[in-house]
């Protein structure tokens, strides 16, 4: 019994994989259709476009600088996962897992910790009627809460590649450093985590600082940044397990060249990326909870640059080299306080 049932694992994730490979053909096929209005107003009933038809329209029409910026973001990810990508793994149904679905609305959200993912969790939510469509008014342990939202990972391969072919797929990402030193204070200061401090700083604790004081091999409560960063570039970390999705890379997590966005949405351009994906999405009105403010996101970038300065060289070139290629695929510059070779 337990052959079989592996057997018919490895069928589905062979199909999954087969079927993938061919996204990129049925895209084009998709949008062939659209040009020929085969799919007409068949969404929801007729009663309005869907977000890929809306995008589709943007881009052949005489277009908005916004819908330009998304159009050169889409471009931009194409070429480089040409330029810096080999031949890959088929992707297997875990793979999926960070794919969100909206059948109602004709979307896929690829979320990314620290890239105001319970946020768009609860617009995602919001959009399917919870708490009277007021996003702000859904608590953060209920936009997180296993199973509320749909995952990509959780229907067969056929129906995998039916909405990878017809809806809109979009994911938000971060400056890579800034995102990781979000992580770490999040996550390893705040005395609200204290769970995750026992699963991941004792493990810290215990492999990077010898004799330890017995309190921090109980809690994990006082990592340092330093360590950290060593934990993310010892071999034995990925060995052991994957990372964890809060430092992941995040074309780990959203395999953007495998998987093909249309819009690429930033956490800089917060507010106005959220706004056009809702514009697609036929809820303009809907609003997203506020950014931060300015002052507060220059502040965080600022600590960040305090954590990584009081790292060696060897170490900085070490770990951007771990995350380049989010550096690459997603057009971030290098930080200027780096001191690389």
């Amino acid at each position: 019994m337990r052959r079989h049932c592996w057997r018919r694992r490895l069928l589905a994730a062979a199909c999954l994989g087969a079927a993938l490979l061919l996204l990129c053909c049925a895209r084009r096929a998709l949008r062939s259709a659209l040009e020929n209005r085969a799919l007409g107003s068949g969404w929801l009933g007729g009663k309005r476009r869907s977000p890929l038809q809306m995008l589709y329209d943007l881009d052949k029409g005489p277009g908005s600088p916004l819908a330009e910026l998304h159009r050169q973001r889409r471009d931009l990810l194409r070429r480089a996962c040409e330029r810096h990508t080999r031949r890959q793994r088929l992707l297997q149904p875990e793979d999926l897992r960070h794919v969100l679905v909206d059948d109602a609305h004709g979307l896929l959200y690829c979320y990314v910790p620290k890239v105001a993912c319970t946020n768009w969790k609860r617009v995602l939510l919001a959009l399917r009627g919870y708490a009277h469509g007021d996003p702000s008014a859904i608590p953060a342990h209920e936009a997180h809460a296993p199973g509320r939202l749909p995952s990509l990972a959780d229907f067969s391969p056929a129906e995998v590649n039916r909405r990878l072919r017809a809806y809109l797929a979009f994911l938000f990402v971060r400056e890579p450093f800034e995102r990781l030193a979000s992580a770490y204070r999040n996550k390893f200061t705040r005395p609200y985590h204290a769970a995750f401090q026992r699963r991941f700083g004792t493990r810290i604790v215990r492999r990077l600082r010898p004799s330890a004081h017995p309190d921090a091999l109980a809690r994990g409560h006082d990592v340092s940044f330093a360590e950290f960063l060593a934990y993310l570039l010892d071999p034995r970390t990925q060995r052991e397990e994957p990372f964890n999705e809060h430092w992941e890379r995040a074309h780990a997590l959203c395999h953007p060249c495998r998987l093909r966005y249309d819009v690429v949405g930033k956490f800089e351009t917060l507010a106005e990326d959220s706004a056009f994906v809702l514009g697609l999405a036929g809820a303009p009105d809907l609003r997203f909870p506020p950014p931060p403010p300015r002052a507060q996101m220059a502040a965080t970038r600022e600590h960040a640059a305090r954590l990584f300065r009081d790292i060696s060289p060897f170490y900085q070139q070490r770990l951007f080299d771990l995350y380049k290629m989010d550096f690459l695929l997603f057009n971030y510059s290098a930080p200027s306080y780096l001191r690389l070779h």
